[in-house]
């Protein structure tokens, strides 16, 4: 907020003094105590100079009004959170390497890491409130906003392997569909998220925080548009599985009745629908900017932000598709491109069919010789 400050002002004749902060005119009254800014009644007080460069500000000058948050970080809390994914993360290693799951690997490991790398900034936070580089603020606001999104895409790559498992003649789209369209739009939210996250933290006024905001905010929007039009289409093939139940593919008949697949069913709603609510709440907290009443509310950031991923990443981790397929997981692969040799043979093919003719007679000639 320090460039937010007007260095012009007015003196009153009660000692008091009228400034601009974030361009609005605002009230000074000096005092001896800690330095704040109560953006409520649009009034400060301490002193200018903390005021006016608040890198200078620490725990025994300025109140939490000037920090990141107007709450300390729980360091509990927030090392709690640290320790989960931190095991996670060696258990989707682990399981991905010797399984070979790359594609779900890579969507997990790089959102965990993004996860822990986000709980590490507001671990430092909590030590240093103010941190006069900022640096810290951008690895939590960063991290912890995009993360979700990655962890989004290992969602999408397991419903394109539930259609090939049920049968991809009853979907209304070609397992690879669903892959295509939702990865894409999951790197645009995930673009957009980060692209704001670091405008935000690196803001030098007002109006660039909000910009950077804004864009976060697009970014968080469309990820709560892509996340709900997957629901709809993964509940729309759940009613077309349960309209055609004689048309399930049999090759599967012994996974898809298994309880610990069903179980894994369970697991990934469960996760689409923690993700989503995760997506909701940051896009209402930032609504009110970074110095809202959302924002600045611990406890609702803990559950709805930190439990929602908690909880969708046990299901992903604990329920992992290389347990939950019992083996069967490269089986439902399926292919992004249709083979050079089927689009030949397509092309080759006559659109009239003969079948039903009876095949020419063909007749040697042999000439008499005479």
């Amino acid at each position: 907020m320090s460039g937010d400050v007007s260095t012009n002002y007015t003196e009153n004749a009660n000692g008091t003094l009228n400034l601009f902060i974030k361009g609005r005119e605002t009230l000074f009254i000096p005092t001896n105590g800690l330095t704040g800014y109560n953006q409520f009644n649009n009034t400060a007080y301490g002193n200018l100079t903390l005021l006016a460069d608040q890198t200078l500000c620490n725990l025994t000058t300025c109140d939490l009004t000037l920090a990141a948050f107007d709450y300390r970080a729980s360091l509990p809390g927030n090392s709690l959170y640290t320790a989960i994914f931190g095991i996670y993360l060696i258990m989707n290693l682990y399981l991905g390497i010797r399984h070979k799951t790359w594609g779900y690997m890579v969507a997990m490991v790089v959102g965990l890491v993004g996860e822990i790398i986000g709980y590490i900034g507001r671990i430092l936070l909590w030590k240093d409130p103010f941190d006069p580089t900022g640096n810290y603020f951008l690895i939590y606001i960063v991290c912890l906003t995009i993360s979700p999104a990655l962890i989004s895409a290992a969602i999408y790559l397991c419903l394109a392997r539930i259609v090939v498992v049920f049968g991809e003649d009853i979907s209304r789209f070609r397992p690879r569909t669903y892959t295509l369209i939702f990865c894409s739009c999951d790197l645009f939210s995930l673009v957009l998220q980060a692209l704001g996250g670091g405008m935000t933290s690196s803001a030098k006024t007002y109006s660039a925080q909000q910009t950077g905001i804004n864009i976060m905010l697009a970014g968080l929007a469309a990820q709560v548009i892509s996340l709900f039009i997957f629901s709809v289409m993964a509940l729309e093939y759940a009613f077309r599985l349960y309209r055609n139940p004689m048309s399930w593919d049999t090759r599967h008949a012994v996974l898809y009745q298994s309880k610990l697949f069903r179980a894994f069913l369970w697991g990934l709603a469960l996760a689409t629908l923690t993700i989503f609510t995760r997506s909701i709440f940051r896009v209402a907290e930032l609504s009110g900017g970074f110095h809202g009443s959302l924002a600045n509310n611990e406890v609702s950031f803990m559950i709805l932000e930190g439990a929602m991923v908690t909880i969708a990443c046990s299901c992903l981790t604990l329920l992992h598709p290389v347990i939950s397929f019992q083996g069967h997981w490269h089986d439902a692969n399926f292919k992004f491109r249709v083979a050079k040799a089927a689009r030949d043979l397509e092309k080759t093919t006559p659109a009239d069919s003969d079948e039903g003719q009876e095949p020419a007679v063909v007749r040697e000639f042999n000439p008499v010789r005479k």
